[in-house]
């Protein structure tokens, strides 16, 4: 199940302090579980503060504690490539009083680490998608490539002289990138950032020539011409960018890369308590200021039952787990 199906769905149907970003006193209503919440709700976000991530986060946790009447702290627990944040909440207890937000280095990770502090299938209940942000394949002017052809025809000419940035190893703009490399039979060389924002301005300056990376952070420098987008990683033509064509247009079908989001329980928390959250998630990420929210970082509000969560990651996971083992990768420990 891809993002095609869900999206059409939708239309129709150390540690870091803990910071308040909601509290409203008002009455929980009837419900399967009248006693929840009867304390702050903790949202772990296994990213650092201040960045896209964090202002989806503080939207999402803004508007959930306003409908479930309690106060939702978000945890800020950098890391591991996002595995610290997930292990925190793999070893917390299922009350539904600590939750997880998590991208997909989640299902990527496994297949990464030699060892990993949890198991997403096993440690973890799935809540609901939340949003999800389109990427585009861009290069530096410099490369004498106008299109995905072009640059696959260039990097077949120049094998090992085109390097590409990304936010980390294993991250989706990482791996989106490697995709295209095991499909076309390119060789390019990896350069992780500790952040897609420093990749994305190294690649700006030049000193890599291709990224895979979210339309909101990469629109401005490429309507700027500072570099220039070859194709969306989408199913559609990104309606703030429709010039650009998608990477099936681009003459490569099935290489659709966008980064979403999800949020997931401690495995055995109480059923009611999950269509609790999946309910009012579902409605609080479609509301007008969330929205604007999310448009400010290029995110687009998601959707979906906590079923279809759990079919899509492990549809991610297979996604990825053949990526890495046809790229030969492996992080360090």
């Amino acid at each position: 199940m891809g993002f095609r199906s869900l999206h059409a769905r939708h239309r129709i149907g150390k540690s870091a302090p803990m910071i308040v970003v909601a509290a409203l006193c008002i009455a929980g209503g009837a419900d399967a579980q009248p006693t929840w919440p009867a304390k702050p709700v903790r949202l772990v976000l296994p990213f650092p503060p201040g960045g896209g991530t964090d202002i989806l986060g503080r939207a999402m946790a803004q508007r959930l504690g306003e409908s479930v009447g309690q106060a939702v702290l978000l945890d800020n627990r950098p890391g591991a490539g996002g595995n610290l944040g997930a292990e925190i909440v793999a070893r917390a207890a299922p009350d539904g009083y600590t939750l997880v937000l998590v991208a997909p280095g989640f299902v990527i990770s496994p297949s990464l680490y030699r060892k990993l502090g949890y198991d997403p299938f096993k440690d973890f209940d799935p809540v609901s998608l939340v949003a999800v942000i389109p990427n585009l394949i861009a290069v530096h002017p410099s490369v004498p490539a106008q299109s995905v052809k072009d640059l696959v025809a260039f990097a077949r000419a120049h094998p090992g002289k085109i390097n590409f940035g990304s936010g980390g190893v294993g991250t989706s703009n990482h791996l989106a990138t490697e995709l295209l490399a095991v499909r076309t039979g390119i060789s390019v060389v990896h350069v992780p950032y500790k952040g897609a924002a420093t990749a994305m301005m190294d690649t700006v300056a030049g000193n890599v020539q291709l990224i895979t990376i979210g339309t909101g952070a990469a629109l401005a420098q490429v309507k700027a011409g500072k570099l220039r987008a070859l194709a969306t990683l989408t199913p559609g033509r990104v309606p703030n960018a429709p010039e650009i064509p998608t990477i099936a247009e681009a003459g490569y079908p099935g290489l659709e890369v966008q980064t979403w989001y999800a949020v997931f329980a401690p495995t055995k928390t109480p059923s009611a308590i999950v269509r609790r959250l999946n309910t009012e998630l579902s409605r609080a990420m479609f509301e007008p200021d969330v929205r604007e929210r999310l448009a400010s970082i290029g995110a687009e509000p998601m959707k979906s039952s906590p079923e279809e969560l759990a079919k899509f990651i492990r549809e991610d996971y297979r996604r990825w787990a053949d990526v890495i083992k046809s790229a030969n990768l492996r992080a360090e420990q």
